[in-house]
């Protein structure tokens, strides 16, 4: 081949990022769709690696049809993954060539291949973006993401003792007289793609680490690691850039718990047992404007007070009260109006409204949640429960829409509603 030719063929080639992402998994069921700071984890890892500008495509191999959906939803092209190459046993290599065989017989070829694991919540596109630079300009073959460690090492011997693996055991230096190790993460491994296909390992000729803050270093493979990995995102931890404040939501209806989003979830009782909660008039504005555009607005409640039933008839909404099953009200509801549960956004503050945050493509906590629904959400919104949080959402569902608001901003004031409960 000519140097003119490799430059075409080259020119012709794509940098690609492959995320294998099997439906079946046995330590965390439904591993790859569960949510971290309110997004699936293989959406997390789309979400990464599209957010690297040194990748041109990004691709999930998956033999799971709601991984496949979700994959779609984020951008990813979709690679069907045989059931030879799906079970338990079945190495990430496989599906990585399978993968490659798939692409290039639909006339894409790769001449870098970015491996992306969705179990890795916190992957740093910086560091992806500079291992596929030193793969790109043939610095490595083999490049992938790990974190410096001084850990002692030990292991168990068959008569139980323990000895060293990575030191002398008698020799105990201090960590400014140490060599440091490298602990991989699994988060990324990136390589030559012919080099990759020749080897059928992900390691092979010039390897090289690049290295990742330590945080990021998690890896989902247990209920307790997903529950650490939740606690870290809505402390703030985000490998994909959070969703601005006031950023667009996309979605086709808006799904709303009561109390402590309509209502800033306190409640005047006068002698008689009459409650009155404070309503916002500018939430009432917005549910118009999304009606108004098209958008349903549901408001499901666990309690029954005649007060829901009004503002709801106010709103001119749909509303469900005293259910102690929300997410089957919500998947019911989806399923009449033939909506896509990942096309709608659920607002609530409280556990009983997790299992719905669990289940739609947007989550939403107004500022004052419990932690788990601040955990649980995919944005937190600035306006407070019964001061403006639906408006909020209205506004930025609108704006998604290409729709700017035609009203004035949120009232001063807020009535007074009163309960006959």
């Amino acid at each position: 081949m000519t140097a003119r030719e490799h430059d075409v063929a080259r020119e012709q080639s794509r940098v690609v990022a492959i995320i294998p992402a099997r439906g079946g998994s046995k330590g965390v069921p439904g591993k790859n769709l569960r949510r971290v700071g309110g997004v699936p984890l293989v959406a997390r890892a789309i979400a990464a690696a599209k957010a690297s500008p040194a990748i041109d495509l990004v691709v999930v191999s998956t033999d799971d049809e709601t991984i496949a959906a979700v994959a779609r939803e984020w951008g990813a092209t979709v690679v069907e993954r045989p059931d030879a190459i799906s079970g338990d046993t079945a190495t990430s290599e496989s599906a990585l060539l399978h993968a490659l065989d798939v692409l290039e017989s639909a006339g894409t070829r790769t001449r870098t291949l970015a491996f992306l694991q969705a179990t890795s919540p916190f992957i740093d596109t910086d560091a992806l973006t500079t291992a596929v630079a030193e793969v790109e300009a043939g610095r490595t073959d083999s490049a992938f993401s790990a974190v410096e460690t001084y850990g002692f090492l030990w292991r168990t011997e068959a008569d139980g003792g323990a000895s060293g693996v990575n030191h002398d055991a008698a020799h105990r230096p201090r960590r400014q007289d140490r060599e440091p190790h490298f602990l991989e993460t699994g988060a990324f491994y990136v390589m030559d793609a012919a080099g990759f296909r020749e080897a059928g390992h992900r390691f092979f000729g010039r390897i090289r680490i690049v290295e990742v803050p330590e945080n990021t270093a998690i890896e989902i493979d247990t209920a307790e690691e997903l529950d650490v990995a939740r606690a870290m995102a809505a402390a703030g931890l985000r490998s994909i850039a959070p969703t601005p404040i006031d950023g667009p939501i996309d979605v086709d209806a808006v799904i709303t718990d009561f109390d402590g989003v309509h209502t800033d979830d306190r409640a005047l009782v006068d002698a008689d047992g009459t409650e009155f909660v404070r309503v916002s008039r500018s939430d009432g504005m917005g549910v118009a404007l999304l009606r108004r555009a098209g958008v349903p607005v549901v408001i499901l409640s666990t309690e029954r007070n005649p007060v829901v039933s009004t503002r709801a008839r106010k709103l001119g909404v749909h509303v469900a009260q005293g259910l102690d099953d929300k997410a089957t009200a919500l998947v019911e509801w989806a399923a009449q109006q033939g909506i896509p549960l990942h096309r709608l956004a659920y607002v609530g503050n409280d556990v009983n409204d997790l299992a719905c945050l669990e289940l739609v493509g947007w989550p939403i906590a107004v500022p004052e949640s419990h932690p788990l629904v601040l955990a649980a959400a995919r944005t937190v919104l600035t306006a407070s429960g019964g001061a403006g949080a639906v408006r909020e959402v209205a506004e930025r569902v609108l704006a998604a829409r290409g729709i700017a608001p035609d009203s004035p901003s949120a009232a001063p004031a807020a009535p007074t509603m009163r309960s006959n409960a």
